[in-house]
């Protein structure tokens, strides 16, 4: 039997779900609680395998509840459980240790199956704010130099190479004055301060064989 404990501080839901999944043979709901404290402390006094968390409660946050449980009792699974997938409520969630991440949007059946796996291990994200996780480490694994124009990017090469803007100028048929420009949006969008950083910043990223 797959023990659960469920937070949440609007009654008729957290009663709603209860209901629900007591009529699931593989699971025993054997605690519930109205807000993050009592929840968390719920947690360590009956130590359950798996907890449906709610996020917005008076009495502590399922944030909060989310990081005490987590630094206590690290193997239980915490599913978050909530009618919210803004930025600011989906990754201070998993950053505190959620292992799913539902919205109450979900059929029974989904938060009944999003248990059972939790319990064996494998996480169950609804898809909007796996499309938001996705966007967000395309976002992390930016670099500097991605911002950077192609013919910055040109510019950029010639400055690897120790060119001065005029050797640039006359290498990329363009006047000084464009040359200059590019260098110096160049620095501000690696962050340098000077030609020989950029030069440095772009051997370093191997950019000057990719170029």
């Amino acid at each position: 039997m797959i023990k659960v404990v469920v937070v949440d501080d609007h009654d008729v839901v957290r009663k709603g779900v209860i209901a629900y999944l007591n009529t699931e043979d593989e699971l025993d709901i054997i605690g519930e609680a109205s807000s993050g404290n009592k929840g968390a402390k719920l947690v360590a006094d009956l130590k359950p395998d798996v907890v449906l968390m709610d996020l917005i409660m008076e009495d502590g946050t399922g944030i909060e509840a989310t990081k005490q449980i987590m630094a206590e009792h690290p193997g239980c699974k915490v599913i978050i459980l909530t009618s919210y997938y803004d930025d600011e409520k989906v990754f201070p969630a998993l950053e505190a240790g959620a292992f799913s991440y539902m919205l109450k949007t979900s059929s029974a059946d989904e938060i009944a199956d999003a248990i059972k796996k939790a319990y064996r291990g494998e996480n169950t994200i609804e898809p909007k704010v796996a499309g938001k996780m996705m966007n967000r480490f395309r976002s992390s694994e930016k670099k500097p130099h991605d911002e950077l124009t192609q013919r910055e990017l040109e510019v950029l090469l010639c400055i690897g190479e120790g060119m001065t803007n005029q050797e640039i100028s006359d290498s990329l048929y363009i006047g000084i004055k464009t040359v200059k420009t590019h260098v110096s949006n160049i620095l501000s969008k690696l962050g340098v301060h000077d030609r020989t950083q950029a030069a440095v910043y772009a051997h370093k990223n191997q950019l000057l064989k990719k170029i």
